[in-house]
């Protein structure tokens, strides 16, 4: 039998993802990450954008926002901010909250809020990517 990773993926609000897979590719600070079974254990950032699951020669499409994973040899875990399947965007609602967001780059906004806009913008274009690389699948 070959060997496996098993992929977690939490929010705050649930375990979005848990299986076993063959591969992950996840979107990392320094780009994306390939991870097969035995890789070297690490933490590092993650970043909004599409994450890949491959498991018995299917892919899966997730978009996902800012975190941390934390892989070993056997186990990728990923602690994200927002993580949804392709299949479970809504385009329409996705477009209309990055254009909320745009606008709300042009106001003056303290710090904070700024920061918070654009989280919202980072996790509405990943989001978007992931929906229109994979309308249906």
């Amino acid at each position: 039998m070959a060997a496996t990773l098993k992929l977690e993926i939490v929010t705050p609000e649930a375990r979005v993802y848990s299986e076993d897979v063959d591969m992950v590719t996840i979107p990392g600070i320094e780009g994306e990450l390939g991870i097969y079974p035995q890789h070297v254990p690490l933490m590092t950032e993650v970043t909004s954008g599409e994450l890949i699951a491959r498991k018995g020669g299917q892919e899966f499409f997730l978009a996902v926002g800012d975190g941390f994973v934390e892989i070993t040899g056997e186990r990728v875990s990923v602690m994200t901010d927002m993580a949804m399947k392709a299949d479970d965007i809504d385009e329409m609602k996705v477009e209309e909250a990055r254009k909320r967001a745009e606008s709300r780059l042009s106001e003056k906004l303290s710090d904070e809020e700024d920061a918070s806009v654009r989280a919202a913008l980072a996790q509405s274009l990943a989001q978007l990517k992931v929906k229109r690389r994979h309308p249906r699948r």
